[in-house]
C-alpha cells in the first residue's frame, strides 16, 4: 500500500489588498488627481455629452471622469450606439459631434465654424470616448440618428496620411494615435472650448494641464508600449533613406 500524502496544514495566503481609492476623483491614491482637478467645476456655455464605449470605462488612461469631474455642463452615457431612446431630449439643431472626417463622412473644421459658434445659441458638443476602432464603429452606428440635428467637425490639422504622436507628446508611448491630429478625448474637448468659449484659452490650458499630471503620474507605473510592426518597419525605412542620402 503507498502511504497516504501528508496532510499540507500551510495557512492559507491571503487575500490580495485592494488599492486604496480616492472617494473624490475616484482613482488610485498613488495617481490621485484632486490637486489638479478645479473646484469648483468650470462653468461653460457649451454643453458636453461624452458617449463612452462600455470597454473604455475600465482603462487606465480614460479621461471621461476627469472631463465630468472638471466641466460643470458635462455628462457621459456608456453605450454602444447613440439613439433616440439614449437621450432623453434631442439636442437643438446647434449640435455638433467631434469626429476626424472619412471619404463617405466629410466634417466641417472647427477654424471654420469658429464664428458662428460664438454667435449662436449656446452649443452642444457630442464626442465619442473609446479606442479608435471602437469609436469608428460607434459613429457608423450613430450616424443615422445623428444626421438629423448634428454636424461633424473635427479639430485643425488632422491629416490622415500621417502618423500619430502619443499622448500628449510623452516620452514613453502610453497610447498611440492613428492619425495626425488625433488626440484624447479629454485633450480635444479640451481645444473645442478653447475656440468656444470666451475664456476658452484658459479652460484649454487647464484642462490639459490635468492631461499632463494624470499621463506624468501613470507613467511611473505603465510599461510603453512596444510600437506596432508596420511602425517599426517604416521607422527603418525611414533611416535608411537618411543614410543613403548621407553617403
Amino acid at each position: 500500500m503507498e502511504p497516504e500524502p501528508e496532510p499540507d496544514n500551510k495557512p492559507p495566503s491571503p487575500p490580495p489588498k485592494r488599492r486604496s481609492i480616492c472617494h473624490k476623483c475616484d482613482r488610485p491614491i498613488p495617481v490621485c488627481l484632486c490637486h489638479v482637478i478645479p473646484t469648483p467645476a468650470i462653468p461653460t456655455r457649451t454643453q458636453i455629452i461624452i458617449i463612452q464605449h462600455p470597454h473604455e470605462s475600465h482603462h487606465k488612461l480614460n479621461t471621461t471622469p476627469l472631463l465630468t469631474k472638471s466641466l460643470l455642463n458635462s455628462s457621459s452615457i456608456i453605450t454602444r450606439r447613440l439613439t433616440s431612446k439614449t437621450l432623453i431630449n434631442q439636442p437643438p439643431s446647434s449640435t455638433y459631434y467631434l469626429f476626424p472626417p472619412s471619404q463617405s463622412s466629410p466634417a466641417v473644421t472647427l477654424s471654420d465654424l469658429k464664428t458662428a459658434l460664438k454667435n449662436n445659441t449656446p452649443p452642444v458638443l457630442i464626442v465619442f470616448d473609446a479606442t479608435w476602432k471602437h469609436a469608428k464603429e460607434m459613429v457608423r452606428a450613430s450616424e443615422g440618428y445623428l444626421s438629423r440635428f448634428a454636424t461633424r467637425v473635427c479639430l485643425d490639422g488632422f491629416d490622415g496620411g500621417i502618423e500619430g504622436g502619443s499622448i500628449y507628446d510623452s516620452d514613453l508611448v502610453l497610447r498611440k494615435e492613428p492619425c495626425g491630429g488625433c488626440v484624447s478625448t479629454l485633450e480635444a474637448v479640451a481645444r473645442w472650448l478653447g475656440v468656444v468659449e470666451e475664456n476658452g484659452l484658459e479652460i484649454e490650458d487647464r484642462l490639459v494641464g490635468i492631461l499632463k499630471e494624470m499621463v506624468r503620474l501613470q507613467a511611473q507605473f505603465l510599461k510603453p508600449m512596444r510600437p506596432r510592426p508596420k511602425l517599426l518597419k517604416k521607422s527603418k525605412q525611414t533611416e535608411q533613406g537618411k543614410n543613403s542620402s548621407d553617403a
